[in-house]
């Protein structure tokens, strides 16, 4: 089974707790843990005890997150409204993990859950380094883009006062990447992301696109921004433009 996700940790956002609120006691934490395992097996995935302190850390700054920076060069509309927009994201450090687990949500899960404990202090300056959004997943296609290949790096922006210098992981399967400028093109879908809706939802922008040599075919990213308790929650597939 996989672990729980950074969406499925996001919905702590409904318990929001003040920095200058009392530490949780331990029933509050058992409380907000139990909680969270109901959340992970309705997603058949599985949240290990050592995940409590990472837990009570995000519910406490849950109302503080960074957006990753970027800008937008123009905007597709449809109907009246926007089909996509091509973005440019800077050049900036991440924290990436690659894993390659059976199914696409499960290697979302395990790479996530390595993440928060480097956000939640596992690194060189011992403390809670703060969120950022959205996290990104980046994925590879099959030859004949029928299926997801296994491995799926998971990427975390350093918050802008760790961008010069960022922290250590402790964790070495976690490596900091410098990315050069990312031009994008981004469309927003909701709900949730399996293998399934993630191939629907390339196919859609390919439609909307039509025929171009200026995107790559086999690679792709995808954005989350919310957690699962929200039906309807916002995601986004991005298209990324080729180095001219």
């Amino acid at each position: 089974m996989a672990r729980i996700t950074l969406e499925d940790l996001g919905g702590l956002d409904d318990e929001p707790l003040d920095e200058d609120e009392e530490p949780m006691d331990g029933e509050e934490q058992n409380r907000l843990f139990s909680h969270w395992e109901t959340v992970a097996s309705t997603h058949q995935v599985t949240l290990p005890r050592e995940m409590v302190g990472p837990i009570v850390q995000m519910a406490q700054h849950s109302q503080v997150r960074e957006p990753v920076p970027y800008v937008t060069l123009l905007q597709q509309e449809k109907c009246e409204e926007v089909a996509y927009e091509e973005r440019l994201y800077p050049a900036g450090k991440w924290a990436c993990i690659t894993q390659g687990e059976p199914m696409y949500e499960q290697s979302i899960s395990m790479g996530f859950m390595k993440l928060m404990r480097y956000i939640c202090k596992e690194n060189s300056t011992g403390r809670y380094l703060g969120m950022t959004v959205p996290v990104v997943n980046e994925i590879h296609l099959s030859e004949g883009g029928a299926e997801l290949l296994r491995d799926v790096t998971t990427a975390y922006y350093l918050p802008g006062e760790f961008q010069l210098n960022p922290p250590l992981p402790a964790d070495p399967e976690i490596r900091i990447m410098e990315r050069q400028p990312l031009r994008v093109i981004a469309r927003v879908f909701y709900g949730v992301t399996t293998e399934e809706t993630i191939l629907r939802e390339i196919r859609l922008l390919w439609e909307l696109l039509g025929s171009t040599d200026t995107v790559l075919r086999e690679t792709y990213m995808v954005a989350a921004y919310e957690n699962p308790s929200i039906p309807q929650r916002r995601n986004e597939i991005w298209f990324i433009r080729r180095a001219e």
